[in-house]
């Protein structure tokens, strides 16, 4: 008589262990830079950034066409060498102040060097595989999307005359972040064992106050608000000097993040089950 335990089956391990919708983002991201470097000429690339990058400029002249005249003596001021190009490059966003609402998430497909992309994509795979395992991929793309919107908008609101173009999915990935902050720095519960083939239990959403007396969520946070606030202070090899990352679209895509992530938690999925401990009965994962 075989009295071996009769153990699952175990699944081959996947190369990538990350959530379908993560991958998909992750490769359109490198796919879309990728042909951007060794598809596109020059002059379509260009064009494709003044289309698709978020331009502060733009959108303030669109909404105040009296900031126009504004605009055109910041251009002029600065360093005399590139002062003509961006006069020009001035008068070409006056002459054409259509706002383009696209491009408060479009913004995000681009990125300024190889770097940049790569800098993003792992950050991505990092935070936004919690998030999308335990809200699923509409849920996790919501999030990304509104969070870009919000980095796109702090950054107008607080640069509104800068004519360097947006780009980079860096809002979109610090919401991501945030919302990953919100659960996945909590010790497991007391005196939970669970095999290795199981699904562990759904992590409650900490309170603020509740992160707040978490020593490494805490920790998470302020390296996250240092480092993001270098970015105000320091200039890091991401692309070209026509590709700013900002940091405050980080800060405004960490925020929102942050804060709606609780609307978007989908609390009734990938809950706990019957014995409380996200397993059937029966000890069988719940999926």
């Amino acid at each position: 008589m075989d009295a071996s335990p009769d153990f699952p089956r175990q699944s081959r391990v996947p190369v990538f262990n990350m959530p379908g919708v993560v991958t998909a983002s992750i490769g359109l991201l490198l796919a879309i830079h990728a042909l951007r470097e060794f598809v596109l000429p020059d002059v379509w690339d260009t064009r494709l950034i003044i289309d698709l990058a978020l331009l502060p400029a733009r959108w303030t002249v669109a909404i105040d066409p009296a900031q126009a005249d504004a605009l055109l003596k910041a251009a002029s001021a600065g360093d005399p060498d590139t002062a003509t190009a961006r006069e020009i490059f001035a008068r070409y966003v006056v002459s054409e102040p259509g706002a383009m609402p696209w491009t408060f998430a479009t913004y995000a497909l681009l990125h300024g060097s190889w770097l940049h992309v790569i800098f993003n994509s792992v950050w991505l795979a990092a935070f936004g595989s919690p998030v999308a395992r335990r809200c699923g991929a509409w849920r996790y793309g919501l999030l990304a999307l509104v969070g870009t919107v919000a980095g796109a908008a702090l950054h107008v609101v607080l640069d509104p005359l800068s004519l360097a173009p947006l780009v980079g999915a860096s809002a979109g990935v610090s919401a991501l972040m945030a919302a990953a902050a919100r659960f996945v720095f909590q010790p497991p519960p007391p005196g939970l064992s669970i095999q290795s083939w199981q699904v562990p239990p759904r992590q409650p959403l900490e309170s603020i106050p509740e992160l707040l007396r978490n020593r490494t969520a805490v920790m998470f946070l302020g390296i996250w608000l240092v480092t993001n606030l270098l970015f105000g202070v320091v200039t890091l090899p991401l692309g070209a000097e026509s590709a700013a990352v900002a940091w405050d679209a980080h800060l405004g895509g960490f925020v929102a993040g942050f804060l709606l992530f609780p609307l978007v938690d989908g609390r009734g999925q990938g809950g706990r089950g019957k014995d409380g401990r996200g397993m059937n009965g029966r000890g069988r994962p719940v999926r």
